[in-house]
C-alpha cells in the first residue's frame, strides 16, 4: 500500500532531509517510525531535499507500507513518536505509480529576513540582516530571474542540465520583516539561497544589474556573489495535479 504524507519540520534540529551515517536527518526520523508502525523496513522518499538548517511548512513524500492503516490513524500514530520537530500534516492513499518528486508540477519556497533588533530567538529561522533595504532593488533583480533561464550561476554543485523556469517571486513586507516568496518548475541546490543573495548584494551595491543580467543570460560569465544563510529558507510548498 503506497501512502502520500504531506508534513512541516523545523530545519535547524536536523541534519538536512536526506538520511545520512551518524546523523539525524528528517528522513531518517520519518523511516523509524514508519519502520515501528508496520513492523518492517520502510522507505521514505521526498518531493526533494533540503539541506542542513532549511526548513519546511509543507514538505512532501511516499512511502509503502506491507500492512495497511487508515491514513488518519497512520497520521495521528507517526506524529505521537516524530514531534516535536516534525509534524504530518496530511495522510492519505495514492495509486503505487505515484511518486513525490516525478509527480510534483512545482515547488514554492519562501525566504524570511528580519531587519529588527538582533534576537536570539529569531536566529534560527531568519536571516538577520542590518543593512537597509531597498524594496524596489530587490523587486528589479527578481524580475531578472523570472522566466527560463539557464541557472548555471546561482546553482551549487555540478549538474548535467542547469534549465530550470521561476514561474514567480512576489515580496511581503510588514514592519521588520520581509518574506521573498518563490514559485518554480524545481529548484536545485542552493538556488533559491543564491538568488536571495544576489538581491541582497544588489542591495548593498556591491554588484550592479547587469551583472547579474549577464549572469542569467551567459552561463560562462562568473561573478562571485553571496549565498544567503540556510536559516531564512522554507519550502512552502509542492504542487500536484490533483492540489
Amino acid at each position: 500500500m503506497r501512502y502520500f504524507i504531506r508534513f512541516s519540520y523545523d530545519g535547524s534540529k536536523f541534519y538536512g532531509f536526506q538520511r545520512q551515517k551518524d546523523k539525524i536527518s528528517v528522513q531518517e526520523s520519518l523511516e523509524e517510525a514508519l519502520t515501528i508502525l508496520d513492523k518492517n523496513s520502510v522507505e521514505v522518499k521526498g518531493a526533494g531535499r533540503t539541506d542542513v538548517g532549511v526548513h519546511a511548512l509543507a514538505q512532501c513524500a511516499h512511502f509503502d507500507m506491507q500492512n495497511q492503516i487508515p491514513p488518519e490513524r497512520l497520521l495521528r500514530a507517526i506524529n505521537r513518536i516524530v514531534v516535536p520537530y516534525i509534524y504530518v500534516l496530511e495522510c492519505k492513499i495514492v495509486n503505487n505509480d505515484f511518486h513525490a518528486r516525478h509527480n510534483a508540477l512545482g515547488k514554492k519556497y519562501v525566504y524570511k529576513i528580519w531587519t529588527g533588533d538582533y534576537s536570539p530567538l529569531l536566529y534560527d529561522y531568519y536571516l538577520m540582516y542590518d543593512k537597509p533595504l531597498n524594496l524596489k532593488k530587490l523587486e528589479e533583480c527578481a524580475k531578472i530571474f523570472i522566466g527560463k533561464h539557464d541557472f548555471h550561476n546561482f546553482v551549487s554543485g555540478k549538474r548535467k542540465n542547469y534549465d530550470n523556469e521561476i514561474f514567480d517571486i512576489s515580496f511581503k513586507s510588514e514592519a521588520n520583516f520581509l518574506e521573498i516568496h518563490f514559485y518554480g518548475k524545481g529548484f536545485y541546490r542552493y538556488m533559491v539561497r543564491n538568488l536571495v543573495g544576489a538581491m541582497l548584494d544588489y542591495n548593498e551595491n556591491k554588484c550592479e544589474i547587469y551583472d547579474i543580467k549577464r549572469m542569467v543570460m551567459e552561463s560562462y560569465f562568473h561573478k562571485s556573489l553571496r549565498c544567503a544563510k540556510a536559516n531564512g529558507l522554507y519550502l512552502e510548498g509542492v504542487l500536484y495535479e490533483d492540489k
